[in-house]
């Protein structure tokens, strides 16, 4: 991944831009284009975009992927909204960060799970919904991969694997593992399968004990929503397709809960 540009760079270069040019570079990034290699027959691209606050108080730590297209673009029109408003690039940051994170449908599925597996009462609230309001303080949203990623101009999905492709591992084990050291206490959620394999592997680099890493909740996108049905013990195991195997989310329930009062032992 380049390094010869600091964060600095790419900010300032945010803050100089009218809104059509800002709509240019989400659309096809240019200015902001961190760095790109050919993997395969596709070519893979890291741009910048305002994801770089770390809330240092965080206990709980939710992870994605990697910030989408939609997601950049609303994290870089938030940033360039307050930046010009206030001229505080930290308050920018903060404001870009927490507006971009995990809304609509998503955030409604995620919040049930949290509350289903005892994560709310873990950390002390009457249901994780609050993290994203008046208990923000206590939560960390963040990616896996920092920095949006696009495989052959679409979102990065998890496909080529991030630890398979050298442009991807550096910006993990830069990214990740910085905050990760910053969160030493936390309790971190990934979500997906492609999360968990990055946090487990970032885990040791940063001195986290993996037994912080909450593994095994369904992905809270709305596609799957018999799998979240079901681990919410809201559909019984008669009607769920074949699509949906019942055995690896009850595994998972279980583990959860196991982990969670491991947790609130050592608490």
């Amino acid at each position: 991944m380049e390094t010869t540009k600091t964060k600095q760079h790419y900010l300032t270069a945010i803050q100089g831009m009218t809104k059509d040019q800002l709509c240019r570079e989400i659309s096809a990034p240019n200015v902001l284009r961190i760095s790109d290699s050919q993997h395969g027959a596709s070519n893979v691209e890291i741009a910048y975009a305002p994801f770089d606050f770390i809330n240092v108080d965080a206990r709980i730590a939710i992870v994605g992927i990697t910030p989408g297209r939609q997601q950049m673009g609303n994290a870089l029109q938030e940033y360039h909204r307050v930046a010009a408003r206030t001229g505080d690039c930290t308050s920018a940051l903060e404001a870009a960060k927490a507006f971009a994170s995990f809304s609509g449908p998503m955030r409604k599925n995620l919040i049930a799970m949290l509350d289903a597996i005892g994560v709310s009462a873990l950390l002390g609230l009457a249901s994780a919904e609050t993290l994203w309001s008046e208990d923000q303080h206590l939560a960390h949203f963040t990616s896996a991969l920092r920095y949006p990623v696009f495989v052959g101009g679409k979102n990065y999905s998890g496909s080529p694997s991030m630890l398979s492709v050298p442009l991807l591992r550096q910006q993990l084990e830069a990214t990740l593992v910085e905050e990760m050291r910053k969160l030493p206490h936390a309790i971190f959620v990934p979500l997906g399968p492609k999360v968990t394999e990055a946090l487990k592997h970032a885990a040791p680099l940063a001195g986290v004990p993996v037994s912080q890493i909450l593994s095994g909740l369904p992905h809270p996108s709305g596609a799957n929503a018999e799998r979240i049905s079901y681990f919410l013990k809201r559909k019984p195991r008669h009607e769920l397709s074949s699509k949906t195997n019942p055995e690896k989310l009850d595994k998972s329930r279980s583990d959860l809960d196991a982990q969670i009062e491991a947790l609130r032992c050592k608490a």
